[in-house]
């Protein structure tokens, strides 16, 4: 297609024809000082706007939190890097990576961090290639320091307000409802903005952008978090049981902080442990002030969500909840679902990646009309490398389907008769590996696990969402764990665990424009990355645990009643799976075990399960149906 050059003017009716539901902000629909273009071709803004002379800024903006209590208010820091051209009449949107590890753990696969090398008090290094590829395009691009790490004032507190609010307090200066300054401080206004933000990026990144958009910020046109937490509490814990160590909160505000101010920020992280009760895990106020699932009916943005189905740091059900909280509400959506691990999409499927990042971030910040929000709004990693579009998530057609478990180990999508029971011993110190293994297996551990298993199935069998064990159990105790492992036994290339699933290379490829600044060269290029496969005769479909305490309520510790019968709901992680032909399907029920929590309980206590009620309600694309033709 033949490019074509639209005049700023013609750029700002199109954005607010075009795109549906955004607002025109004041910003948005000041006419411009000077004519200035971008330019469109194929559907996308083409990179004809300078990257060496792009204007470089810091901008502090005061905040509404003194995390630190030292009676000045914390100032939120934003490097800023745009087109010349925003200096002559061009307004330009924004895009936006706020993050706490710019000084600290740093960002990509290499470890980038900011850098300021000649001392000016501007970046001349800026991780990621989010600048080199969009300032050529028209976009300003602004990487923030959260509240207490690196240029910001104060101290972190895991997911609290003040994380919560860095980004709204810069988006608000930038449209113009807050005072910024220089280092000098002389105040800096964005009149270069054209009143839209979009914020990427992933794992606590990708967090604070589920939180801004939580907040209902006006401003924040899109979102694309990557690999994010959409509650801490289920971060943190999983149904009132602890999952990561102790003082988890505080030990990551610690990581995040400047050294030089790890002391300093102390007190705070000892609050962070106190308040987050680690004693018994139950979810309180502290833990609400961390869930934006509550919050999802604020979402005023656009949300395009990318996450790995194995993802063992911020696991799968921190998508799923958020996805279906945004599904309910309507809110215009794209999802990436990938089998790889804690990984960004630039990591596992980097060409296509940029690519749709690019159309994305063009409809919704530049209002060109591309026709992305018109394609399949799902895309799954079927197998390494091997893609599926669907027209949402979880598939349609996938139902509910109750398979019941069997007394003598079988399952079924038909119910036992009888009363019959078995009884298994909560064994805290069991390994993951040990707990899958093959009941066949002379070494399996029967007396701590019950194991169900399908006969090879007669066909594929394809589950899409979140799959439930339910059971009736009786304790002999007052206190354990409930467990549930759905398992695919069948020999087959899989995703490796390794690595989260890929591994980096020596090789590189260049994705955008450089310059040189402070003597150094800002380049654009990477290094790739490919899959990490593995063919093994078992492989952990997905899994879930339960504190006994907590069966009735998340927020309320009541001990069992020994002999007492309990309907027991463990709900796993979701995935989107196929169990080919051939293969068995398999239910794994343990209490307590260390593949899960950090800190399994050490009650020992012997759990009966009750077969009359007791299955795994799992997805199946088709339903009962397709189940049976499966030969469940």
């Amino acid at each position: 297609m033949r490019g074509y050059r639209i005049r700023w003017r013609a750029a700002v009716v199109a954005a607010v024809t075009l795109v549906a539901g955004v607002p025109a902000t004041g910003a948005l629909a000041q006419p411009a000082v000077a004519e200035q273009s971008i330019v469109v071709a194929d559907g996308v803004t083409q990179p004809v706007f300078g990257y060496a002379d792009a204007v470089r800024q810091r901008v502090f903006v005061t905040s509404d939190v003194d995390t630190d209590g030292d009676g000045a208010l914390d100032k939120v820091a934003l490097d800023i890097i745009r087109p010349a051209a925003s200096d002559q009449g061009l307004r330009v949107p924004v895009v936006m990576d706020a993050s706490p590890y710019y000084s600290t753990v740093c960002r990509g696969n290499e470890g980038e961090c900011k850098a300021d090398v000649d001392g000016d008090g501007l970046l001349d290094r800026w991780p990621l290639f989010y600048d080199n590829y969009f300032v050529p395009r028209g976009y300003a691009v602004v990487l923030l320091d959260m509240i207490g790490t690196n240029n910001s004032t104060g101290c972190p507190v895991t997911g609290g307000r003040a994380d919560n609010l860095s980004a709204p307090t810069a988006i608000d200066w930038l449209n113009g409802r807050r005072k910024g300054f220089d280092a000098d401080g002389r105040e800096v206004t964005a009149g270069w903005h054209n009143g839209r933000t979009g914020m990427i990026g992933k794992s606590y990144d990708g967090t604070l952008a589920n939180a801004a958009a939580a907040s209902g910020v006006d401003g924040l046109t899109t979102i694309v978090p990557i690999s994010a937490i959409s509650s801490w509490y289920d971060y943190s814990r999983s149904n009132g049981l602890v999952t990561r160590a102790n003082n988890y909160s505080g030990s990551l505000a610690n990581t995040v902080t400047n050294p030089d101010r790890r002391a300093y920020c102390a007190p705070v992280r000892a609050k962070l442990g106190q308040d987050g009760d680690d004693v018994t895990g139950d979810y309180n106020d502290f833990w609400a002030e961390r869930d934006y699932l509550p919050h999802a009916d604020q979402v005023r943005a656009s949300v395009f969500v990318v996450h790995g189905i194995n993802d063992d740091n911020v696991r799968a059900d921190h998508f799923s909840r958020w996805w279906a909280a945004l599904a309910e509400r309507d809110v215009p959506r794209k999802l990436w679902l990938t089998g790889t691990g804690h990984v960004d999409p630039f990591d596992f499927r980097r060409g296509p990646w940029v690519d749709t990042l690019h159309r994305w971030f063009d409809f919704w910040l530049q209002g060109v009309d591309n026709g992305i929000m018109t394609e399949p709004m799902a895309d799954v990693e079927r197998a390494p490398d091997v893609w599926e579009t669907a027209p949402t998530w979880p598939l349609p057609g996938a139902r509910p389907t109750q398979v019941w478990l069997q007394p003598a180990g079988g399952l079924s999508v038909k119910p036992s008769a009888g009363k019959a029971a078995r009884t298994f011993q909560d064994t805290p110190v069991m390994s993951q590996t040990t707990a899958i293994r093959h009941p066949s297996d002379p070494l399996a551990n029967t007396a701590n696990r019950l194991v169900f298993l399908s006969q090879p199935l007669t066909a594929p069998l394809h589950i899409s969402g979140t799959p439930y064990v339910r059971i009736n159990a009786t304790v002999d105790g007052e206190d354990t764990s409930f467990a549930g492992l759905l398992v695919d036994y069948g020999t087959k290339e899989r995703f490796s665990t390794a690595g989260d699933g890929v591994r980096t290379l020596t090789t590189e490829d260049c994705w955008g424009a450089e310059a040189t600044w402070g003597g150094q060269v800002e380049e654009a290029c990477y290094r790739q990355v490919a899959k990490n496969v593995a063919s093994n005769p078992q492989e952990l479909v997905t899994k879930g645990v339960v504190d006994g305490l907590n069966l009735d309520s998340v927020s309320v510790s009541t001990p069992l009643v020994p002999g007492a019968k309990n309907e027991v709901d463990v709900r796993l992680m979701p995935e989107d799976y196929v169990f080919d032909a051939g293969h068995q399907v398999g239910v794994v029920l343990l209490g307590s075990y260390s593949g899960y929590s950090s800190r399994a309980k050490q009650t020992r206590a012997n759990i009966t399960v009750h077969f009359d009620r007791s299955r795994i309600e799992l997805p199946v694309v088709g339903g009962r149906t397709a189940a049976v033709a499966a030969g469940l």
